[in-house]
């Protein structure tokens, strides 16, 4: 057995074994990605195509609708976005299906099974026209065959989402009961819409889909990505719009007032919601899927957890089943049927294994006892140190770690804070990018992480150290919030306390096994799009160095979410 790594020392968290194995994987992926499409059985589905709806400006948006066989009247399932609603599945000259090319560069966790009438992340028609819903399919303002320029995330899209849900509720073969469901955009779509009240709207399904349009993804902690937004302002090329997210992230790195009119309000959110909060999608929808279900007004709200996939997830078998399940109750009135669970919790003691799948009726968990774990010469220890000590590393090539191996088997489930106490020498600011980890016997062990990456850590954070700041208002002692509202550079041989907030997790670390917090100034994987988190990518500074403090004056530590095992 290895020797036990306790004490804190220099690291390079991006250079982790076992990456041979994974490339490989990747490749096959790529050239043949697991996902299998199936055509409707004809006469299954009724289909107008290009169907126009005049929003309150006059702008024409087009739909398709899908709709069981006769007249109906059908509860209606709405999904609005910005990919074109035309984009589907198609064949190709030898009758292999040609997919979104999305499921190739991006890897799948287990296979995927949806009819040739569906959309990027969207609700398959074909299954559910089969449990009798119609089924619309919005192409938003500026994309596909709608009219108009769009403006991503802004409060006309939210409006025209309105108008939308209210035209497809005002159908002669609809109940007048409208749903919203789908991934990612498609579940950001819905806390606008859902945030303007509209009639009709009886229930949403925001399927894994950000709400703080800066903190999420273009700039969580203030840091920069420039990775994801690239390939997704790539994806969008063909739609006409007012602005591009990433370049807009550059030209305002600070949160004001055109951020702000980016965000929904979700306290006037009220409609029943079924939220998929993954902790596989740390990147980019994790943190905002579950600050929606803690924010929204909603009397009746269920957050549905998982570290899986996202897209085989959402077409599983389970999945389907809860969403089901929730739309029955709420657009056919079957209130007779039992809601879900609060809370649909996932513990994985490593990224293929679930070892308990759980009811829970709040987030996070009441039990929850927050253990701080303190930074200290020998790694993470119980008790704060005596002494005062540091730890210096390279900001561009260099980082530190602090291990803790367990005595007993110890559940963690919540989100994560680290208070960090830094010094820069050679530069007045860094980009702070910290991990916790699992190993075994010197083995690191890999999770399901965001842009289907099979070796994610356990949970991650990011803080700029100049936007060190925090929202007070806003701030939990487990969960520290960033304010990003004015850059504070730190002097020359000044010492300044940073919180940083690491994403949502459910994970069991078992009695032998060590969780090792790593900190770093770049982002921690490696840019091999093989062996990395293709397409992630952070701006982070290339120069200085960063020593971290600890001691009586100093009492750095790490804040846990420990769950006790009955």
């Amino acid at each position: 057995m290895p020797p036990r790594i306790d004490e804190a020392g220099q690291d390079t968290p991006w250079r982790r074994p076992g990456g041979a194995r994974y490339a490989a994987a990747r490749v096959r992926g790529l050239l043949r990605p697991p996902v299998t499409v199936h055509r409707p059985a004809p006469g299954t589905v009724a289909i107008d195509h290009d169907q126009a709806v005049v929003t309150r400006d006059g702008t024409v948006l087009r739909v398709n609708v899908h709709r069981p066989p006769g007249s109906g009247p059908f509860p209606v399932i709405l999904a609005a976005h910005p990919y074109g609603k035309d984009n589907l599945p198609s064949t190709t000259r030898t009758g292999r299906w040609k997919v979104s090319f999305q499921y190739r560069l991006l890897r799948q966790t287990a296979p995927v099974r949806f009819s040739s009438l569906t959309g990027w992340e969207a609700p398959d028609p074909a299954w559910w026209t089969g449990r009798g819903y119609a089924v619309v399919n919005c192409d938003l303002r500026g994309a596909g065959t709608s009219d108009g320029t769009g403006a991503l995330l802004s409060a006309q899209e939210g409006e025209d989402v309105h108008d939308l849900v209210e035209w497809a509720g005002a159908q002669p073969w609809s109940t007048g009961s409208v749903g919203m469901l789908g991934v990612s955009y498609l579940a950001v779509s819905q806390w606008r819409a859902a945030a303007t009240r509209p009639p009709s709207l009886k229930a949403i399904a925001p399927w894994e889909g950000f709400t703080d349009a800066y903190r999420d993804l273009p700039r969580p902690g203030g840091v920069a990505e420039v990775g994801f937004l690239t390939l997704w302002s790539l994806g969008l090329r063909r739609t006409r719009r007012q602005y591009s997210l990433k370049k807009e992230s550059a030209r305002h790195p600070v949160i004001d007032e055109w951020w702000r009119s980016l965000d929904p309000d979700l306290a006037r959110i009220e409609v029943p919601a079924l939220i998929c909060g993954s902790f596989s999608d740390n990147n980019l929808h994790s943190r905002g899927s579950i600050a929606g279900f803690e924010g929204i007004g909603s009397a009746e709200r269920h957050l549905y957890t998982h570290r899986s996939g996202k897209w085989a997830t959402f077409y599983s078998d389970e999945a389907r089943a809860a969403q089901l399940r929730f739309f029955d109750r709420h657009l056919r009135g079957r209130r007779d049927a039992p809601p879900l669970p609060r809370v649909r919790l996932e513990v994985r003691d490593r990224g293929d294994r679930v070892v308990e799948v759980r009811e829970e009726s709040q987030w996070p968990l009441a039990r929850t006892r927050w253990t701080p774990r303190h930074l200290t010469a020998g790694g993470l220890a119980d008790g704060a140190p005596t002494r005062a000590g540091s730890l210096t590393f390279d900001i561009r090539r260099g980082g530190a770690r602090f291990g803790w191996t367990l005595t007993e088997d110890v559940e963690l489930t919540g989100p994560m804070a680290l208070r960090l106490y830094v010094e820069v020498v050679g530069a007045d600011d860094m980009d702070l990018v910290v991990g916790v980890e699992k190993w075994n016997r010197g083995r690191y062990i890999g999770f399901e992480g965001s842009y289907g990456y099979g070796r994610d850590r356990v949970a991650t954070g990011w803080q700029n150290l100049a936007l060190r700041a925090l929202d007070e208002e806003r701030s939990r002692p487990f969960q520290p919030v960033p304010a990003c509202l004015t850059r504070s550079p730190v002097t020359a041989g000044r010492i300044v306390p940073v919180d940083i907030a690491l994403g949502p997790s459910s994970t069991l670390f078992h009695a032998g096994e060590q969780l090792r917090l790593v900190v770093a100034g770049r982002w921690l994987s490696p840019r091999n799009p093989l062996t990395g988190q293709f397409p992630a990518a952070y701006r982070t500074a290339r120069r200085g160095t960063c020593t971290l403090h600890w001691g009586p004056d100093h009492p750095a530590h790490l804040l846990l979410p420990v769950i006790p095992r009955t």
